[in-house]
């Protein structure tokens, strides 16, 4: 246990812990129904209140101020007593033992988040923060619980503005940094006890984020997330706190820009995600809590990638080579790396590492997963679909991004084993072209498209994306481009398939609607790609043409 101002031989801690039973001359709220108040928690002591109607006492502005000010009464004291009697623990064990007390009784005001507007006005904030600085980890523990309850998502919901208040109230505070400073760092993760108030800590942070997600970036700033990156990438076993330090690592990753940036600034982030990662390359998980953090971590990795300059320390950190391993072993990290490297080269700003997977031989790797979806997913989290949409989209990136080597060496592909490739994209393409015929059948039977404002058309478009367009969108680029550049008998190919399935002979009256609908909506600033859209679009209309 890590040492915190000892004074003399005597153990302050563990006589506090083995007084569990307030001082009988000491004046508290009353013990309901065998019910301590000292050690229950919220939920406990409501249900007793409920039970024994006759005898509980009503929390109401009176009980909420007394107990603050109780509490502020033995915090004073305690602090008083521990500056005059500093080196004699016995003089100011009794004031330590009633501070932990006053803390306990303050769980029964969580039963009533709609008087914590009293709270705040009281300045009960700036006390409770203060107490995560003591010196003694069981009154920390004791704090951190506490702030844990009263922060509850459920409860700070009920609690209305005088719940946004108190949670305001710690933000301004500097709850995150003094969490992270005086709690987080200074418990023992080794000590069970401690390790249940740094997850308590944790769940104060995350009970915070909830309500209020903006509060990511105090997070970022004041020393959470760097902690959050190496516990979450720490070696060993898994246990409680590193796990929920990866959920939490994942969830700043994605919802704050300062994360993403903060992420290789002074650390170099991605090589931690990436080695903790690399265990993952040839074993399983060995327990659902274990795969449950080696999704997060993933997701932390996905996240980053979203902020451009971390392409490129993805790529110098050998990310790619990682997942192509991981894309040949079949193992449950297989489909949470085909995601990552769709991030990776995804845009125009996945270029280098579209170039880079080539380069590694990754079209040995990712054709098989092209040519056959998984039939059992070994994640009940990933579905067929979504491996589709991940091959899909990292074939149609490696054909837009890479130069003129990259580009024929996987247009030749197309061309291998009697055109198979051909064969299963247009098996792809009829599978979520007619899928998205169903779709858009359901919307049109519930709505005039006609009526609908342009916001309202924008989120029909953002749903059609969702119910399979965006992957119909990948297979017609990829055929596109196979049609329009590849060896011409790939067309033949397509085209004949196409007219033994549907009875058309032009593949070309399948690709260009989609394709025109796809540049419509190309985003003003995406002129690079608009140019290479209709550029295949007037090959495909020539080669009609021209047949």
């Amino acid at each position: 246990k890590k040492k915190r101002a000892q004074m003399s031989s005597i153990d302050v801690t563990e006589i506090l812990r083995a007084s569990l039973e307030p001082l009988k001359k000491k004046p508290r709220i009353n013990d309901i129904d065998g019910i301590s108040t000292a050690t229950a928690n919220a939920a406990d002591i409501l249900a007793a209140l409920e039970k024994d109607t006759s005898r509980a006492e009503i929390v109401d502005e009176i009980v909420v101020k007394r107990t603050v000010l109780q509490l502020e009464k033995r915090c004073l004291r305690n602090r008083e007593m521990r500056i005059k009697y500093g080196d004699d623990p016995t003089r100011f064990m009794d004031s330590e033992v009633d501070l932990n007390f006053a803390i306990q009784e303050m769980h029964i005001l969580a039963t009533q988040p709609e008087l914590y507007d009293i709270l705040v006005d009281l300045n009960a904030a700036s006390t409770l923060l203060q107490l995560l600085a003591h010196e003694n980890s069981d009154i920390i523990a004791a704090t951190v619980n506490l702030l844990q309850e009263l922060s509850d998502v459920d409860t700070v919901n009920e609690g209305g503005e005088g719940a946004a208040r108190l949670i305001d109230a710690l933000i301004s505070g500097q709850l995150i940094e003094t969490l992270v400073q005086q709690s987080i760092e200074k418990l023992d993760d080794n000590i069970k006890d401690e390790a249940d108030a740094i997850h308590n800590a944790l769940s104060v942070v995350e009970n915070v984020l909830d309500f209020r997600p903006a509060y990511a970036e105090q997070c970022v700033n004041q020393g959470l997330f760097t902690w959050l990156l190496r516990r979450a990438t720490q070696r060993g076993p898994l246990d409680a706190n590193k796990m929920f330090a990866s959920e939490l690592l994942a969830l700043l990753l994605q919802s704050s820009d300062s994360a993403k940036k903060k992420l290789t600034d002074k650390i170099d982030g991605f090589d931690l995600l990436l080695r903790a990662l690399a265990t993952y390359k040839r074993h399983d998980p060995g327990s659902a809590d274990e795969r449950e953090h080696m999704e997060n971590l993933f997701d932390a990795v996905c996240a980053s990638l979203l902020y451009t300059p971390n392409r490129q320390k993805f790529l110098d950190g050998e990310g790619l080579q990682l997942m192509n391993l991981m894309l040949r072993e079949r193992k449950q990290s297989r489909e949470s790396a085909l995601k990552v490297l769709n991030y990776a080269t995804n845009g125009v700003e996945g270029k280098a590492n579209c170039v880079k997977f080539v380069e590694i031989l990754g079209l040995r790797t990712i054709f098989p997963l092209f040519m056959r979806t998984p039939s059992k997913m070994k994640r009940k989290d990933t579905t067929p679909d979504e491996h589709e949409e991940h091959v899909c989209s990292i074939l149609a990136s490696l054909l837009r991004s890479c130069g003129e080597d990259g580009r024929n060496r996987v247009l030749m592909k197309f061309s291998e084993h009697d055109y198979e490739k051909v064969d299963r994209a247009v098996e792809l393409l009829l599978k979520y072209k007619e899928r998205v015929d169903r779709f858009d059948a359901r919307q049109a039977s519930r709505s005039d498209s006609s009526k609908l404002s342009d916001e309202e058309l924008e989120l029909q478009y953002l749903d059609r994306l969702d119910a399979g367009l965006y992957t119909l969108q990948r297979i017609a680029l990829i055929l596109a481009d196979v049609c329009a550049n590849a060896n011409p008998l790939c067309r033949a190919r397509a085209n004949r398939l196409l007219h033994m399935r549907t009875g058309s002979s032009r593949i070309n009256k399948h690709l260009i609607p989609i394709l025109e609908e796809y540049d419509i909506n190309l985003a003003a600033e995406a002129e690079e790609e608009r140019k290479r859209t209709r550029l295949l679009i007037a090959r495909l209309s020539a080669s009609d043409r021209n047949a």
